[in-house]
Order: C-alpha cells, then sequence, then structure tokens
C-alpha cells in the first residue's frame, strides 16, 4: 500500500514538475518572440515578412470558409434555444439581448479560438515536430538563424492579427444567421433587430471579445511550439503530440476565458 501510494505521489511530481518546465517554456519562448519582434531589424536580423503573410494566410483566408459556416450555424442555434426558452415567460422578443451579449462577449471568441487551434494550432506542432526530428532546427542553429525568429515569431504575429480579425467575422456571421432565425420565427425586421442590436451591444462588449481573441491567439501559438519542439519518437511522436497540442490548446482556452469572464464581470 505504501509503495503504491509513493508510486503515484512520485508520478504527480514528476508531471508537475513537467508543467511547471513546459510553462516556463512558453515564458522564454514569448519573451524571445519579443525581443526579435522589437529589436530584430537592428541586429539585421528581422521577422521575415514573408513568412508571417504566408501564415497569415493559413491562419485567417484559409480558415474562413469553415469559420463562416460555422458561425452562422451557432447563430441560428442560440436564436433557437433563446427563443425556446424565453417562451416559458413569453419574452420571446427580448431574444436578441441574450443573443448579443452572448454573440460578441462568448460565443465569437471561443468558437473562433477552437476552430484555429484544430486546424492551425496542431499544423504548428505537426510542422516543427517534423523539423526537430529530421534535425531541421539544429541545422538552423548551424548556420546562425535563430529558430524562435525563423518560426515561431511570424507565427505569433500572424496569429495575433489573423484571429480578432477571424473573432469580428464570426460576430457579424453569427449575428447575421441569429437575425435570420429570429425574422422568420418572430417576424421581426431587420430594421428592428439591428436597432435593437445597437442600443444593447455596446463598443465595449465587441472589444471584450477581441482582446479575448489576441489572448486566445498567443495560447494556441505556444502550445503548438511547445509541443512540437517536445516531439520524439519519430512520426507517431508527431502524432501523439499534434493531437496533445489541440487538446491542451482547447482547454487552455475554454479555462482562460471562464478566468477572463469572471474578473472582467467583476469589476
Amino acid at each position: 500500500m505504501a509503495s503504491r501510494v509513493s508510486d503515484h505521489l512520485e508520478r504527480l511530481g514528476r508531471a508537475s514538475a513537467d508543467a511547471v518546465a513546459e510553462f516556463g517554456l512558453g515564458a522564454v519562448l514569448f519573451g524571445q518572440s519579443l525581443f526579435w519582434m522589437i529589436l530584430g531589424r537592428r541586429r539585421a536580423q528581422p521577422v521575415r515578412l514573408e513568412a508571417t503573410f504566408a501564415r497569415c494566410m493559413e491562419v485567417g483566408i484559409q480558415a474562413i470558409p469553415i469559420v463562416t459556416m460555422m458561425s452562422i450555424t451557432i447563430g441560428m442555434m442560440l436564436a433557437i434555444q433563446g427563443i425556446y426558452t424565453l417562451r416559458v415567460f413569453g419574452a420571446e422578443d427580448q431574444v436578441v439581448i441574450g443573443v448579443g451579449f452572448s454573440v460578441v462577449r462568448e460565443f465569437g471568441p471561443l468558437i473562433t479560438g477552437i476552430l484555429v487551434a484544430g486546424r492551425t494550432g496542431s499544423s504548428l506542432a505537426a510542422r516543427i515536430g517534423t523539423m526537430r526530428i529530421n534535425q531541421e532546427l539544429d541545422a538552423l542553429q548551424v548556420m546562425g538563424i535563430n529558430p524562435v525568429r525563423f518560426i515561431v515569431a511570424p507565427a505569433l504575429i500572424a496569429m495575433a492579427i489573423m484571429v480578432p480579425v477571424l473573432t469580428f467575422w464570426s460576430d457579424i456571421v453569427m449575428l447575421a444567421g441569429a437575425g435570420w432565425y429570429i425574422s422568420v420565427d418572430l417576424g421581426m425586421s431587420w430594421g428592428a433587430y439591428i436597432d435593437r442590436l445597437r442600443e444593447i451591444v455596446k463598443v465595449e462588449d465587441v472589444t471584450h471579445g477581441l482582446w479575448k481573441s489576441v489572448l486566445f491567439s498567443a495560447l494556441i501559438t505556444l502550445v503548438g511550439v511547445i509541443n512540437g519542439a517536445l516531439v520524439q519518437g519519430g512520426a507517431e511522436g508527431v502524432g501523439k503530440m499534434t493531437t496533445r497540442s489541440v487538446v491542451l490548446a482547447i482547454s487552455a482556452i475554454i479555462v482562460t476565458d471562464m478566468i477572463f469572464a469572471f474578473i472582467t464581470t467583476r469589476s
């Protein structure tokens, strides 16, 4: 019995130490990325604009179809459930309040973050993991090229730009989907729906969601990079760490979203 408890405690200790080490690695990578973004040009090693634009295309433009499809579906779902719930109280016309706040403050950034984590975060982890197995990261260092400046910084910039843009687009599409269903079910005109949204949703509510999306973009990037850098064991290791990257990124997004919502709603 004592040995079993000791084994459990040992595994817990190792897991905790590994978690602290990964957190520290993420902080170091973030700090180094900021260093190269700010001082890279002074050292004649600026962050590559070509790579940044390529990552922007991958993260943002190519993700528009899936973000649009999911957003319009979720917007309609929110309207359906909101009307169904409020009908119990005979207050169906108040569904716009719940839809407006839910979309711009929570569902827009949350759904966009989850989609980007599953689509781009996994790709980043797989790319870096493959480079690690093929010893391309070591080759970059031998050539005098810092891997953080070459790989991480462009991805971090692209994510910080495109995830908020996708979030804003998701907000618009979700509200449009919800508005279409509300106009069909309740007979509310589009003009009345938009006027009601303008009365309820303030600029601060929209920026609340956009700031969260910036935070989510950093989490997705760092989780993907860390898991890619820790790949071991060939192609099987790449698959395991890619899956782990998606799971950890989505978990981090949801937990961070809860903490962010708790803090901001208490102020």
